[in-house]
């Protein structure tokens, strides 16, 4: 027999790094791969591949030693994942420590708290709490989360500290239960582990981040009943929540704990709550604070921009000029910055004079004047009819070296055409071609405008071509040009001239049409409008579903409510939706005729293809519900709502009244309906006549619908003699 060979003086001893030790050259820090060799939810099940059967392991819980759980070793064998997770989540758990990600490895493979997720931790020795810190941090399921939380807990010898607390708290606004989180410190208290000022800071962080400002004041309030005081840092930052969040009222009782606790403010404070009472209109006590503030340091000149900033946000123009003069007063320089805020702000608010002492200021004190100032200007003397002031603005600015962009020339043309100047206007126009700022429509219309109202069609047509040529598409200008034209409606005969000349060059689109039908439709034109839209017909230019709209409207005011159907049948042909105000004109002619159940059918065609269809509509639907149930009281109670919502009943309510009552209820039922909205004065005596003589007709025609279906479920129908009907849409 062959002497046996000696045993190794030393076993190697099969043992792992945790990650967060401190690494050396000889130790390095071990983070391995992706989870592997979690198996199946029931790895005794003999059917399924790779069963841990063959495992003696897995037979025994007693034989399992963790140093032998290797998800990175070749042999393993491979995974079967229920549901694929995210890679982002595998790129985080390759840092894991082994042991966090063999604890997120069974969370993993049960899905749920249970037995099975505790005896695998039960196999640990012991969880510490880094350990779990590590776990909440990459887990995404609040309930396992918290269950596994309070099982670390339990354990014997075992205390929660500041580090597990925190990472609880970060999991749980991670996963959306901060209402959860904000319970924590209760939760240390009770564990004998007062919370400090740093946990509240977390849960104010976290709060302040998402813009929940009431929650904010909740830990706050928290804070002081644990007598925990903020450092000026905290209350900062806390204040600064409360103020961007609107609740101003709040974190000026902040401020005065603030005080009371013999706190020195800095100058982010003072800035806080002075951004907060401009953003609030509260003036007067932001100068008061603005005192304060003076004692402790003055405030430079970024701190007055960007007070002028929020009060030009809020179109507070007294309060810019008074933030203005505080600046004055401590002698501090405004920048090009502030110059540029105010002065814009002043021109948009028709404060143009103003404006310009600044600016007359900002040239003598010898100050770089932005471009952006002399747009404002120039926009502001146009508004103000003072065309001559902004053109030598104009010339100054050239002189002072900076080239006027298209803006700048379009405001000054518009006031030209406005003084009628059209000449000036032109020059200023080949300005702008000569010094390729590339024109378009919105230069050109004022022009348009003014030659169509003086009739000087050749210089019109002269500036389309010469647009053209500049690679401007006319036909959409031109639409732009009927839009701006038909705005007035006093120029809507003159408009009307414009088109048939244009029509004749070939200058014509479907957009056109339908801006010119549209406004005389406004007009009352009614007639007219369909003379167009037969005209339009008869072209080489096809209806579109806004032709159709608007033919429909103008023949429901003509009471033609028959030949309306058509075109909206037309429009469903195409394969298009008409307009909402064509659904509406449409419903209440049909009403009017007595077409109750077209005229419903209509309200569900609308509702079913139209993201926010008219709450007539809606109520309409409500009020056909409420008759189910043959009690007038309920139809009463969804009248009255819309009553509330401040929604006059109309045709199609007293239809939809009729037609729920005839198919559900009773006549005196609907009787009693109406009887109610003449009470309240919307119902009148001859219209309440009329809706019940509506109301007998269509009982009348669903009582002969209901014995014509019996007949024909018996085979009478042969019997009866036929008779023409209209169609009407369904």
């Amino acid at each position: 027999m062959a002497p046996q060979p000696p045993p190794p003086a030393n076993p190697s001893k099969f043992y792992f790094y945790y990650g967060k030790r401190k690494p050396s050259q000889n130790r390095p820090t071990v983070y391995g791969g992706l989870f592997s060799n979690r198996q199946t939810l029931n790895p005794n099940n003999p059917n399924f591949p790779n069963s841990n059967n063959n495992h003696p392991q897995s037979q025994n819980p007693s034989n399992f030693t963790l140093q032998n759980w290797d998800p990175d070793s070749p042999n393993a064998p491979k995974p079967f994942h229920p549901k694929t997770p995210s890679e982002n989540f595998f790129h985080i758990a390759q840092k894991l420590s082994p042991i966090a990600r063999y604890i997120c490895d069974s969370f993993r493979k049960h899905q749920r708290w249970g037995s099975q997720v505790i005896a695998d931790l039960s196999k640990l020795r012991r969880v510490k709490p880094n350990l779990v810190a590590e776990v909440l941090k990459v887990h995404d399921d609040p309930t396992v989360c918290s269950k596994f939380f309070h099982w670390a807990g339990n354990q014997k010898g075992y205390q929660h500290t500041y580090l597990s607390y925190n990472a609880f708290a970060y999991c749980l606004n991670r996963l959306n239960r901060f209402r959860a989180a904000d319970q924590i410190p209760e939760l240390m208290h009770m564990q004998g582990r007062p919370p400090s000022e740093k946990q509240f800071e977390i849960l104010i962080r976290m709060h302040a981040d998402n813009n929940r400002g009431l929650r904010v004041y909740y830990v706050y309030e928290k804070m002081k009943k644990f007598e925990v005081k903020p450092r000026v840092f905290l209350y900062n930052r806390i204040m600064d929540a409360l103020v961007k969040t609107g609740h101003l009222d709040l974190a000026m009782t902040v401020y005065d704990d603030f005080k009371k606790d013999g706190l020195v403010e800095e100058t982010v404070t003072y800035m806080i709550l002075i951004k907060g009472l401009c953003r609030g209109g509260r003036i007067d006590e932001m100068l008061e604070l603005l005192v304060r503030m003076r004692s402790l340091l003055k405030p430079d000149v970024f701190a007055y921009t960007a007070m002028i900033h929020i009060l030009v946000g809020e179109m507070n123009l007294d309060g810019c000029l008074k933030v203005w003069d505080e600046m004055e007063r401590d002698k501090v320089v405004p920048d090009a910055m502030a110059y540029t805020t105010l002065i814009s702000a002043l021109c948009k608010g028709s404060r143009v004079d103003k404006a310009y002492e600044l600016f007359k200021g900002m040239k003598k004190k010898g100050d770089l004047i932005d471009r952006a100032i002399y747009g404002a200007l120039v926009e502001g003397f146009v508004a103000d009819g003072k065309v001559g002031s902004a053109l030598d603005l104009l010339k100054d600015m050239i002189d002072s070296g900076y080239r006027a962009d298209l803006s700048i020339y379009n405001s000054l043309i518009q006031g030209l055409c406005n003084l009628k100047q059209l000449d000036k206007a032109h020059k200023l126009f080949q300005v702008t071609v000569n010094e390729c700022l590339q024109p378009d429509f919105t230069t050109v219309n004022p022009m348009l405008v003014s030659y169509a109202e003086s009739k000087e069609m050749d210089d019109f047509c002269n500036l389309l071509v010469q647009m053209q040529k500049l690679g401007s598409p006319v036909i959409e200008g031109l639409s732009e040009f009927f839009s701006q034209m038909v705005e007035r409606e006093e120029r809507l005969p003159c408009t009307l001239e414009v088109f048939k000349y244009l029509k004749n060059k070939g200058y014509c689109s479907v957009s056109i049409y339908n801006i010119l039908l549209e406004a005389m439709y406004k007009s009352r034109q009614t007639k007219e409008a369909l003379s167009l839209f037969d005209e339009m017909k008869d072209s080489n230019f096809a209806p579109d579903s806004t032709t159709y709209s608007q033919a429909i409207m103008c023949l429901v005011d003509l009471e033609d409510a028959r030949e309306a159907c058509l075109w909206y049948n037309k429009i469903k042909e195409m394969g298009s939706m008409p307009s909402i105000a064509a659904y509406c004109s449409l419903v209440n002619g049909l009403c009017k005729i007595g077409e109750i159940d077209a005229a419903i059918s209509l309200v569900q065609d609308c509702l079913a293809n139209v993201s926010n269809g008219p709450m007539e509509f809606k109520y309409t639907l409500n009020i056909l519900h409420a008759c189910k149930a043959n009690d007038a009281d309920k139809v009463i109670e969804v009248v009255n709502e819309m009553l509330e919502q401040e929604f006059i009943p109309n045709e199609i309510i007293y239809c939809a009244v009729i037609s729920g009552m005839c198919k559900h209820g009773t006549i005196e039922e609907a009787r009693k309906v109406f009887s109610s909205m003449k009470e309240q004065k919307y119902l009148s005596e001859a219209n309440m006549i009329l809706y019940d003589d509506m109301l007998i007709e269509h009982m009348k025609k669903k009582t002969a619908e209901l014995v014509l279906s019996g007949l024909k479920f018996f085979g009478l129908e042969s019997k009866l003699k036929s008779k023409g009907s209209t169609l009407l849409p369904a």
